[in-house]
């Protein structure tokens, strides 16, 4: 499902038009952006938690010459699902 199927979802499920379900999607995926940004989480009791990870500075190898390259340290964003959605999918 994209984002487009994801939008002609909720306004047919909700009954508002696609431009609001379009303008309450948008809004909750800023508010998730801006919270991980901040270094906080999101959780969504029955879905899962949206939360930051920090990955160490490593040594990794380009796969066309094989020699070694440094790759920095980064935050990158990760999500735990909760157990309602694993019971759902099970």
């Amino acid at each position: 499902m994209n984002k487009t199927e994801l939008i002609d979802h909720v306004a047919s499920e909700s009954d508002i038009s696609k431009a609001a379900a379009a303008r309450a999607l948008d809004s909750v995926v800023q508010a998730v952006k801006k919270t991980l940004k901040k270094g906080g989480q999101v959780t969504l009791v029955g879905f899962g938690t949206f939360y930051v990870s920090k990955r160490s500075a490593r040594v990794g190898r380009n796969p066309r010459s094989g020699e070694a390259i440094k790759i920095k340290a980064a935050k990158v964003p990760k999500f735990r699902a909760g157990k309602a959605l694993k019971d759902a999918l099970n």
